[in-house]
């Protein structure tokens, strides 16, 4: 085998392995939450060591960061969340079915486990900021401004509706982990964004056909 071939197949092989452990430790996190675990305690969980987590992911709270966006692709509802989001309908009917995805029972592990991880980088946001960037204005609410713009909103109103829906998500599946029954909250929902979707703008046309 050609030197070339040689690297090639290693890269390959590194690439596996590192894809390996990050599944590992994405298990791991789900079954057991991110609170107080150190590297040397995810190495060990994972059948590995300080060493090689060091050379594939840097500092742990990257392989934390790493395994959180890895352990979210295992829940299909949270992902497409926000894609019927451009379909046709009722604007707060597109909104709705976007909650009742986010807050299907199946989420639950993942919704512990990010508002847990979402807790502890707020306590040390400077070892975070890409994490924080992510779940700011960066991941939801920017795509929920830009369904909104297309409804018309003014790009200030989009911005602040925005912000708006994904804290009333936040906060219902907060009420939801805590066990407050689903029903009442998709009537507190659909009550909401059936206010927010009347909302007049100065710069609105009429609603889309």
């Amino acid at each position: 085998m050609s030197t070339l071939g040689r690297q090639e197949r290693s890269a390959r092989e590194a690439g596996q392995g590192r894809d390996r452990l990050l599944d590992l430790v994405a298990d791991h996190v789900l079954a057991h939450g991110t609170t107080g675990q150190s590297l040397s305690g995810l190495a060990r969980a994972v059948g590995s060591n300080n060493r090689m987590l060091l050379y594939y992911f840097g500092r742990k709270e990257d392989l934390l960061d790493e395994a959180c966006q890895r352990a979210v692709l295992r829940f299909p509802r949270v992902v497409g969340a926000l894609d019927g989001l451009h379909g046709p309908g009722p604007l707060a009917e597109r909104l709705h079915a976007a909650w009742r995805e986010i807050a299907h029972p199946e989420n639950t592990p993942f919704l512990r486990l990010f508002f847990e991880r979402y807790g502890a980088a707020l306590r040390e946001p400077e070892d975070n900021v890409a994490y924080l960037e992510r779940t700011g204005f960066a991941g939801w609410p920017a795509q929920v401004a830009e369904v909104l713009r297309a409804e018309g909103f003014a790009a200030a109103d989009a911005r602040r509706c925005a912000l708006e829906v994904v804290a009333l998500w936040r906060g219902l599946q907060l009420s939801l982990l805590s066990g407050v029954p689903a029903g009442e909250l998709d009537v507190l929902h659909a009550a909401a964004v059936r206010r927010l979707a009347a909302e007049p703008s100065r710069n609105r046309p009429a609603p889309r056909s």
